[in-house]
Formats: C-alpha cells, sequence, structure tokens
C-alpha cells in the first residue's frame, strides 16, 4: 500500500494520465446526465420556467405516480426475495443431482433471453383463451378434470318466451305443470358446432303419472321451422338439469335424455315450477385473467423471477462451493437433520452471498421497464405501471413534460442511493474481515 502512495506522490501526472480518459468517459455518461436531470426536474415542461419543486408535488399528487410508487414497494419485497429463495433452493438440491450441470444450464438459459423476447413469450403464455395461453391451458386442463364442465353454457331462453332467466343464472318457466300433460323448453343460442352430435329432439309422452317434458335447441338451421314446437330437424339438449320447484324447495329433479325428454313424478312435481338449473349453463372455467388489473403485477413479477432466479442460482452456487463440508459433517454427525442442518449452518453461512444478491435485484427492479411495457396490456398497463415506466410516459407520452420526467428520474435515483451506501459499506466491512 506504501508503494502504491509513493508512486502517486512522485508521478501525479502519469496517475492523471491513466485516469483521465477513464474520468471523461464516466463524467460524460454518468455525471452529466445526473446532473443535467436535477436542473431540469426544477423547470416546466417548455423547459423555460423556473417551477421550483412544483413537479415532485405533482409526483405525490399524480394518481398514476402514486400507483407506480406502490407497485414499485410490491416489486422491491416480492420479486428479489422470490428469485433469491428459489435460486437458494436450486443451489442446494443440485448438490445432490447427477445431472447438476444440465439443471443449472436449464435454469440459468433464461438470462440469455433479453427483456424484450422474455416480454413477448410471458404475454402469449398470460393470454386469456387456454387455446394460446399455456398458463390458462394448464390450469383448465386441471380444473375439467376434478370438475366436470356444464352441458349447454350458450343457451338461453327466447326473449318473451315461457322460459325466463333468474338471478342465479337458471330459467324458470312461467306457471306451474301437470301430469299427463308434456311440457315444452325450448332454448336458443346454441352455436350450430357444438349441436353436431346431438340426436333429433323428440316429445315427450303424455303419462299421468309422471310430469314429462323436452327440453330443445327451437331453432332449425336455414329457417322454416315453428316457434314453440318441436320440428323434425330441431336438436335435442341432453344433459340439462330440470328441478321441480315448490315454495323455493326442489321438490324433484332429473336430466334430459339423449333425446331432450325428461321425466319427473306426479307425487313431487305435479303443480309445482320447473327450473333449468344454473350448473348446465355456467360457462366454461377458462382460467385466470393473468393480464387483469388484479394479477398484472403478480404475473409480470413471476416473468422476472423466471429470468432472474438463474442468476440468484448461479451466485449462491458458487458461494455454496466454499462452504467447509467438514462443518456441514459435524453437523450431521451431531445428529442434526438435513433442515436443521439448511437452517443454522448453510443459510448462516451464506448470508453475505445472499445479502449480494437480493441487494443487486432490489437496484434491479427499481429500474424495470421493459417487462412491464411489453406483458401489461393497454387495458391493464395503468394497474401495472412503476416508476421508470411512468418516467417514459411522462417525458414522451402523449403529453410530453421532461421536467415532470426528470423529477421522476431523481426520485428513482434516491431510492437506489440508499441501498448503494448499504451494499458499499457491507463490502467494506467483509474486507476489513
Amino acid at each position: 500500500m506504501a508503494s502504491g502512495k509513493a508512486v502517486i506522490r512522485a508521478r501525479p501526472w502519469a496517475v492523471a494520465s491513466f485516469l483521465l480518459p477513464a474520468l471523461l468517459l464516466l463524467g460524460a455518461l454518468v455525471l452529466y446526465p445526473i446532473g443535467y436531470s436535477v436542473w431540469r426536474s426544477f423547470f416546466d415542461a417548455s423547459g423555460d420556467d423556473f417551477v421550483g419543486l412544483d413537479n415532485f408535488a405533482e409526483i405525490f399528487a399524480n394518481e398514476s405516480t402514486r400507483t407506480a410508487l406502490r407497485n414499485n414497494l410490491i416489486w422491491i419485497i416480492l420479486a428479489p426475495t422470490v428469485a433469491t429463495a428459489l435460486g437458494l433452493i436450486f443451489a442446494v438440491l443440485t448438490e445432490r443431482l447427477r445431472w447438476a450441470t444440465a439443471f443449472k444450464l436449464l435454469v440459468f438459459m433464461p438470462m440469455a433471453v433479453s427483456m424484450l423476447a422474455s416480454g413477448i413469450i410471458f404475454r402469449l403464455v398470460y393470454e386469456q383463451n387456454p387455446e394460446r395461453g399455456l398458463a390458462n391451458a394448464v390450469m383448465t386442463t386441471v380444473h375439467d378434470t376434478f370438475a366436470g364442465s356444464s352441458s349447454w353454457p350458450d343457451a338461453e331462453p327466447r326473449p318473451g318466451g315461457s322460459l325466463s332467466a333468474q338471478d342465479d343464472g337458471s330459467y324458470l318457466l312461467d306457471g306451474t305443470v301437470s301430469a299427463g300433460t308434456p311440457v315444452l323448453l325450448p332454448l336458443v343460442a346454441v352455436p350450430q358446432p357444438e349441436l353436431a352430435d346431438a340426436e333429433p329432439a323428440a316429445t315427450a309422452a303424455s303419462d299421468p303419472g309422471q310430469v314429462t317434458g323436452t327440453v330443445w335447441m327451437d331453432f332449425t338451421r336455414g329457417g322454416g321451422g315453428t316457434r314453440d314446437a318441436i320440428d323434425a330437424d330441431e336438436r335435442a339438449l341432453a344433459g340439462v338439469t330440470v328441478q321441480a320447484v315448490r315454495d323455493g324447495d326442489v321438490v324433484a329433479e332429473a336430466d334430459t335424455a339423449a333425446d331432450g325428454t325428461f321425466t319427473l313424478p306426479a307425487e313431487d312435481a305435479d303443480g309445482a315450477q320447473l327450473r333449468l338449473a344454473a350448473s348446465s349453463f355456467t360457462p366454461p372455467y377458462n382460467g385466470a385473467s393473468w393480464l387483469g388489473p388484479e394479477l398484472i403485477t403478480p404475473a409480470i413479477i413471476g416473468a422476472y423471477v423466471w429470468m432472474w432466479a438463474g442468476f440468484a442460482m448461479v451466485l449462491i452456487a458458487a458461494g455454496l462451493a466454499s462452504v467447509p463440508r467438514e462443518t456441514l459433517e459435524a453437523a450431521r454427525v451431531d445428529g442434526a437433520n438435513e433442515w436443521q442442518v439448511f437452517r443454522r449452518i448453510t443459510v448462516p453461512l451464506l448470508a453475505p452471498i445472499l445479502a449480494v444478491v437480493t441487494v443487486t435485484l432490489m437496484i434491479n427492479v427499481l429500474k424495470i421497464f421493459d417487462l412491464v411495457y411489453i406483458i401489461a396490456p393497454s387495458s391493464s398497463q395503468a394497474d401495472a405501471n412503476v416508476l421508470a415506466l411512468q418516467l417514459y410516459i411522462s417525458s414522451f407520452g402523449a403529453e410530453p413534460d421532461q421536467g415532470l420526467g426528470s423529477a421522476i428520474a431523481v426520485l428513482l435515483l434516491l431510492l437506489v442511493v440508499p441501498v448503494i451506501i448499504f451494499n458499499l459499506r457491507r463490502l467494506r466491512r467483509e474486507n476489513q474481515r
């Protein structure tokens, strides 16, 4: 150290000549933009009138900026924590895998994908339509495995007909029914492709000891059919649950057969009202609204974690390789199980590395822009807003105000500085050990 100081004192011009290019580059690319942003933040949109701290006041008065601040807080808490936790789990698990190298390669591979490409990938993954969106395709497959879908989700009564829609999604027949008189329950609006395998509708038999009827699609393709009558080419709606309701209670129910007919016992259904159960008409399960206002921020954080969990895993695995194996083996010999070894020895020894990864990701998420801009559709982009995106919109949007944009940039800088100071102090303490 003393010899280095002696060189600096003996040849200051030589030292300055080596440092000058780097200092000029640092000043041009870092110091000047920071200084100009701070200066510009005190002026209005035109840059001519000095407004003082008005732009900073506008940040907290603007609803969009407050939403961005709230979302940034969510990002800072969730994204680094989840990415670091997954990286730690992957790093520990790969020590016990024979194909650890291949696993690490697969997990780290998303880091090679640009934010733009990742945003496009996850915009497709989160598509609402299960036929295009992978996430909802998986969700609907699992859901439909354990829960059956409704028979005819598109069917509905004809306006002005004998059936009326109820608040719970069921359809109620006006008036009561009598045994021996077949009941006609016509529905419409079922797409023709859904009727491709349906049988022709049949008129229910008249039986004095039973309440009978038919549920069918009251529409003749090409026209020419008779309203509220079963025509030759009209199709049955099988599997519809028909309920006999008396004083609000279901006293009998049956499902329609392949030809659309149903039968209810007269002792229960005679004089009751008929209701087509809502379960026969509920829309199919289409998964979650990933790109809607409620889930858009967690969904984008999921895309971020997919990219950066590999980064955390590689750094933590490097730190894990330096952990003394003797310490771990001694703990196992003393009777500690694997969870105790992990919680009381591995994690404390890896604390410096975990701090490095977490702080690095915290700085990174404060600057997040690409994923939010690409993944969030215009309908929910305001709900996914973050400070970097708000900076861009304020500076270059429909009503550009680079004074306000510069104020947001300064705010971002002020949010990053404490994290950087914490990281520098931690590094200094590590070097002094």
